[in-house]
C-alpha cells in the first residue's frame, strides 16, 4: 500500500488522469464537519458488507482524521484483493492544515 501526506496527495489529484475513489471512512458526524471534495463515505464499520460495490481495480485513496483507521483498512481492501490502495497519512487532519486552510477541523 502507498502512503501519500496531504501535499504529496493533492499534486497527485491534480495531475493525475483519472480519478481514483476518495474514500473516506470516517464516522457520518465526522463528514458532516468536513470532507475532501468529491470523497464518498463509508465508515470503516460497513466497509465489509460495502466490498461488493467497490471496484476493486480502481486506485482507492482511503481517508479518517489521522490515517491510522484509514491504513487499516487499506490493509483490509488489500487483503480483500484490491491491488492499488493509497492510505492518506496524517488523514483529513493534515489535509486541513497544509492544503485547504479554510476547512473545519475537530
Amino acid at each position: 500500500m502507498r502512503e501519500f501526506n496531504a501535499l504529496q496527495l493533492k499534486a497527485y489529484l491534480d495531475s493525475c488522469d483519472e480519478q481514483p475513489l476518495l474514500l473516506d471512512v470516517r464516522q457520518p458526524w465526522e463528514f458532516d464537519v468536513c470532507k475532501i471534495e468529491n470523497s464518498v463515505l463509508i465508515p470503516m464499520s460497513q466497509i465489509p458488507s460495502s466490498l461488493e460495490s467497490l471496484d476493486s481495480n480502481r486506485e482507492t485513496v482511503v481517508i479518517c482524521h489521522h490515517g491510522i483507521r484509514s491504513r487499516r483498512v487499506g490493509y483490509y481492501l488489500e487483503q480483500a484483493g484490491f491491488s492499488n490502495v493509497i492510505n492518506l497519512s496524517g488523514g483529513v487532519s493534515q489535509w486541513a492544515m497544509t492544503v485547504d486552510k479554510q476547512m473545519p477541523t475537530y
